[in-house]
């Protein structure tokens, strides 16, 4: 085989590649061999059947299969030869092939770059570490309170209102016609929940038990169902029952209703579960400030393909995201950026992307990193417990997609790097109130994360 590097630009690299013919030739009778031992041909005993024969039958779909595979190792054998790391699948375009003739193809790719990570014990970052106080902790148990509340019947003949729970049998009709989904029976609806299209609700509040209503509405323009969207409807309700909702009250009862002990115990749940969504608020605060420091520390060329790759992921969440405004009648046109100057946004976006990705991924390799099988399953668990009813069918589609389980598998990667690189700086804890530490992490930005 002889390599000729043909181009060197930055991080692209061109090479033309000649496999001998008697390579060629060699590998073909080796397969041909191969076939030779399985093949069943009339008037031959198994594995009896001549290498000629095998040839003229099978020769033209068998030099495809030699051909493919010979570019597979000799192309990765220049590679490793000389140590280069492709960052995409490198192209290949044979130039020339002809029976009895050399093989010769051009191979052209981006390599990685080489990347010296900075000295992780200079960082210093700042771990807040949430209190939370006891009014922050009545006001969650009050919530939690609100949405057991208990009701009770009203038999004094007053008018719903809203909060109030109507229970209904209703059925509705667009031009005259019934349509499917527009009736039901003994159906409980809370007024002001929102349950309903819009006006619907509205029109019960001051109903009474034994009242007949005729709930006259429109379906929304957006509405799921096509045959639907935008139509007058009409709905037949009798309203049967009416249950009034009883004040909130943190005590042992609402304890013993979400299966504690006593109310001790409940207080001591809830802060518990505060304490963690807030332990992952400030986790997803210090890993944003230490990706600001890895990105401002490390300046370096990236691939572009990987670059054009993220750049197209980012650009297809922004159309999708546009269109569904759009739908919602949400999109303002006028507030709109210029699309050229939005995509020169996106594309730094996924150059930063990529950049801290292949750090995160260079300090893994080097400290040998790995995702293990068990975390791998807990993952995919997480993720089944997601669809109650299909956890089977959850789990097999991660076992027989590698992409989706590879998907599973970078996060839990990305988090494993950061922690190494966390546990070598210097991290410095601090109190704060939990409204602080919303502020300072800034829910209303998306997480960041690093194509690792």
């Amino acid at each position: 085989m002889q390599i000729t590097e043909t181009s060197t630009e930055g991080l692209k690299r061109g090479f033309k590649v000649v496999v001998a013919s008697q390579d060629i030739e060699k590998r073909v009778d080796a397969r041909l061999a191969e076939v030779a031992k399985t093949v069943r041909l009339p008037g031959f005993r198994p594995g009896k059947v001549p290498t000629s024969v095998v040839k003229q039958r099978y020769g033209d779909s068998l030099l495809g299969e030699v051909l493919e595979q010979t570019v597979n190792e000799t192309s990765s054998q220049a590679l490793a030869e000389r140590n280069l790391r492709p960052a995409l699948q490198p192209k290949i375009e044979i130039t020339s092939f002809e029976k009895g003739a050399d093989l010769v193809y051009d191979m052209s790719l981006e390599i990685l770059p080489e990347i010296q990570t900075m000295d992780f014990s200079t960082v210093a970052l700042e771990r807040l570490k949430p209190e939370i106080p006891n009014e922050e902790l009545d006001e969650a148990l009050t919530n939690l309170a609100e949405r057991y509340r208990e009701t009770e019947d009203v038999t004094d003949g007053s008018a719903a209102a809203n909060g109030d729970v109507t229970v209904i049998d209703f059925v509705g009709s667009i031009d005259g016609e019934k349509f499917d989904g527009g009736a039901g029976t003994d159906f409980s609806l809370e007024l002001g929940s929102g349950r309903f299209i819009p006006g619907f609700e509205e029109q019960l509040v001051g109903a009474k038990v034994g009242d007949h209503v005729a709930v006259k509405v429109p379906f929304p323009a957006d509405y799921g169902v096509e045959t639907l969207a935008g139509k007058d409807a009409v709905f037949e309700v009798d309203v049967k029952g009416l249950k009034r909702k009883l004040p909130a009250v943190v005590d042992e009862k609402l304890a013993d209703t979400l299966g504690l002990e006593n109310l001790e115990a409940l207080r001591t749940a809830v802060r518990e579960q505060m304490e963690r969504e807030y332990a992952g608020v400030a986790r997803q605060k210090l890993k944003r400030d230490l990706l600001d420091i890895l990105s401002d520390k490390h300046d370096f060329a990236v691939p572009t393909g990987m670059v054009d790759l993220e750049f197209d992921s980012i650009w297809k969440q922004f159309e999708a995201e546009r269109e569904r405004s759009k739908a919602a009648g949400t999109y303002k046109e006028e507030e709109a950026k210029p699309e050229e100057e939005t995509k020169d946004e996106y594309r730094k976006i996924a150059e930063r992307r990529v950049r801290l990705g292949l750090v995160l991924a260079e300090v893994g390799r080097t400290n040998n990193i790995q995702v293990t099988q068990d975390e791998v399953n807990r993952a995919v668990m997480a993720q089944a417990r997601n669809y109650p009813g299909q956890e089977k069918a959850v789990m097999d589609f991660y076992r027989n997609n590698p992409d989706a389980m590879g998907q599973l598998r970078a996060p839990i990667y990305e988090d494993k790097v950061v922690d190494f690189i966390v546990d070598l700086a210097q991290v410095t804890d601090k109190a704060v109130p939990p409204k602080e530490l919303v502020a300072l992490a800034g829910l209303d930005d998306e997480e960041e994360t690093a194509e690792a």
